[in-house]
């Protein structure tokens, strides 16, 4: 199993931009699928975005197309998250999350979350 470890949450003003970085040890990090949830206070967790095992292809929320881009390094084995053109809307606990597939993507392990906060 991966065990994940997710930095770089924070408070931003409306417009601006963080990156999140998630941490994974485990030696088969690269032959999993990877991606991001989250929840904002009061709703149901979400998809934000995916990425595949080799980094050759990703998938978005429609609500963060556009602004936000994950990538991953598999020498650092870490994945990242990109999140530029922040709303308050995209305020929420970000989950960093493992997936042996990608096509039908189901977290195997989560992340403990961080916290971003888009003020207005």
């Amino acid at each position: 199993q991966v065990q994940l470890v997710e930095s770089g949450g924070g408070l931003v003003q409306s417009g601006g931009s963080l990156r999140l970085s998630c941490a994974a040890s485990g030696r088969t990090f690269n032959t999993y699928a990877m991606g991001w949830f989250r929840q904002a206070p009061g709703k149901e967790r979400e998809f934000v975005a995916a990425i595949n095992w080799n980094g050759g292809s990703s998938v978005y929320a429609d609500s963060v197309k556009g602004r936000f881009t994950i990538s991953r390094d598999k020498a650092k084995n870490t994945v990242y998250l990109q999140m530029n053109s922040l709303k308050p809307e995209d305020t929420a606990v970000y989950y960093c999350t493992a997936s042996r597939t990608y096509s039908d993507y189901r977290p195997a392990s989560w992340g403990q979350g961080t916290q971003v906060t888009v003020s207005s």
